[in-house]
Formats: structure tokens, C-alpha cells, sequence
């Protein structure tokens, strides 16, 4: 299947998806987090980052957005917007489908990371939303 362009940037959604998840990493790796694993995948999806943070096992989905003009709101609305119950049910399941393969007894948590980029690529806003989805065992 063939990727939607980015109209602003030319840039694919992929792509714009790529930028996020990799400024999320060098934003946890800089926040002392270590990092396990990225783009972890099975049948039923996907999980952009695998990290500890002392005693937690740490979920990351990256939500990507490029910013509106002049500080408006993203035309393909917040990031944490697209973060539904139904993405939030499925994140919980891949968790559990990951703890299953990667067995964990300290403390497991899914947290968000949602990124709204500048034209230029550069950050514009991040908010990291710790423990942002429930149903984790």
C-alpha cells in the first residue's frame, strides 16, 4: 500500500512517524530511561518503544503530529486525541502479548508520548502522559 504524502512537507506519514518515535527515544534516553527495544512487533500490531526506568518496565506509544501554522492547533487534530479506547485496549493487549514473551516481575506501566513537530522537523510541543493506560496485570 502506498503512503500518504504529508502535503506541507512532502514527507510520508511513515516517515513523519519515524521522526517521533526517534525524538521520543533521544527524549527517554535523556531522561535516564534505558531503552529495550523499538518497533516490537507481532501479528496483532505494534509497539514503538521498550524502555526501563528503574524498577518499571515501560510501554511507549509515540503519537506524531506536525503543529498547525503560526501555533495552531494540528489540522489532523492533538496526538493525544488519537489515542482512543480501542488504541488503548489493543496497547494493553500488545503489553500483555510482550510480558508473555519477555516475562517481567517488577512494575509494567504504558505510558504516551505525544509529539507535535515544526515544519523544519524540530519539536514544537511533547507531553509525556506516565501511566496513561490501564489494564495491565
Amino acid at each position: 500500500m502506498k503512503e500518504r504524502s504529508e502535503a506541507s512537507t512532502g514527507g510520508t506519514r511513515a516517515a513523519l512517524g519515524k521522526r517521533g518515535e526517534d525524538l521520543a527515544a533521544d527524549y527517554l534516553a535523556n531522561s535516564g530511561y534505558t531503552l529495550v527495544a523499538r518497533n516490537w512487533r507481532i501479528p496483532g500490531g505494534e509497539l514503538d518503544i521498550i524502555a526501563h526506568e528503574g524498577e518499571w518496565l515501560v510501554v511507549v506509544e509515540v503519537r506524531t503530529r506536525r503543529a498547525g501554522p503560526a501555533g495552531a492547533d494540528p489540522v489532523a487534530g492533538s496526538p493525544e486525541a488519537s489515542v482512543t479506547p480501542a488504541k488503548q485496549a489493543r496497547l494493553a493487549a500488545l503489553t500483555e502479548a510482550y510480558l508473555h514473551e519477555h516475562p517481567w516481575d517488577g512494575s509494567v506501566r504504558v505510558d504516551v508520548i505525544a509529539l507535535e513537530l515544526a515544519r523544519n522537523g524540530t519539536v514544537a510541543r511533547l507531553n509525556h502522559l506516565r501511566d496513561a493506560v490501564g489494564g495491565i496485570t
